[in-house]
């Protein structure tokens, strides 16, 4: 091969990988917002009719699990703001609040029969209602109605400091908290703001 062309075609080789190398490198980022769960376990699983105690057989307890994505204030409006007024509200961040349970429950006066579910917040001048809904997977904002299991009046009352992020506890109701036990009933706690929302839930036997 004469010498030219050798040449040209090296120049030709070598000008792809000068061309990424300087390549701006991609920056790192971390997401605005966190994610977060709370569950509770029951020592027990529900298979036809009868309960079976966790064994090695089994894949561990029965849970009730809610999953969001947490956004933080970080100095603006929650209620009202981040919560919109009078439109259902994807209550949380990026992919759409999830509720997993094991068991048949009873959240508010709403029967849930075990499986997955979406949770949304409709924030109106009436009050705050939590709505359960059968699509699973979404992308938070994909909300559809025709959906819907049910919605619950959600008690709300004013906090005296304001929460930064958006809070979730499932607690369970214990008379006697030094047995290290509790009924099979709690309340669904929901701290945002300056609002705290509850309602209670029970597990159904």
């Amino acid at each position: 091969m004469p010498r030219a062309p050798r040449v040209l075609l090296l120049a030709a080789l070598l000008i792809p990988a000068a061309a990424v190398a300087q390549a701006p490198p991609t920056p790192l980022r971390i997401a605005a917002s966190t994610l977060a769960s709370v569950e509770v376990h029951l020592n027990a699983r529900r298979i036809g009719n009868q309960w079976y105690e966790e064994d090695a057989s089994l894949s561990g307890p029965s849970r009730i699990a809610i999953t969001y994505g947490q956004p933080h204030a970080r100095g603006r409006r929650v209620e009202g703001g981040l919560i919109p007024l009078d439109t259902v509200w994807r209550f949380g961040a990026n992919m759409a609040t999830t509720l997993h349970t094991d068991l048949d429950i009873t959240l508010g006066d709403v029967k849930l029969p075990r499986g997955d579910y979406s949770l949304f917040i409709l924030y109106a001048r009436a009050g705050y209602s939590l709505v359960v809904n059968r699509g699973t997977g979404q992308w938070g904002t994909d909300y559809d109605a025709t959906k819907d299991v049910g919605r619950v009046t959600l008690a709300s009352r004013t906090m005296a400091e304001p929460e930064p992020s958006l809070s979730i506890y499932l607690v369970p109701e214990s008379p006697k908290p030094t047995t290290g036990y509790a009924d099979l009933r709690g309340v669904l706690r929901i701290k945002w703001g300056t609002t705290e929302l509850t309602t209670g839930w029970r597990i159904d036997q």
